[in-house]
């Protein structure tokens, strides 16, 4: 799996983040238990979480900054 790879399953499992709070929003309004939801929300955010892990490894691997730095921005 290559960065760039990486880093657009990143932005879409967030995308996929908001989709579903926003379900579960919806759910708590209607009075329904969102525990299901929330259990998917966890493991959601699980994998996130491993897929920036994945993006650090794959960065350092090709000697590209880890942090600190925003795209155009200064580095201090």
């Amino acid at each position: 799996m290559g960065l760039d790879h990486v880093r657009s399953e990143i932005d879409h499992m967030r995308v996929q983040v908001g989709r579903q709070r926003k379900e579960i929003l919806q759910l708590q309004r209607l009075g329904i238990s969102p525990a299901s939801a929330e259990l998917l929300l966890t493991r959601m955010l699980a994998k996130i979480e491993d897929l920036c892990a994945e993006r650090d490894r794959l960065k350092k691997e090709h000697g590209g900054p880890t942090k600190g730095r925003v795209l155009g921005g200064r580095s201090w």
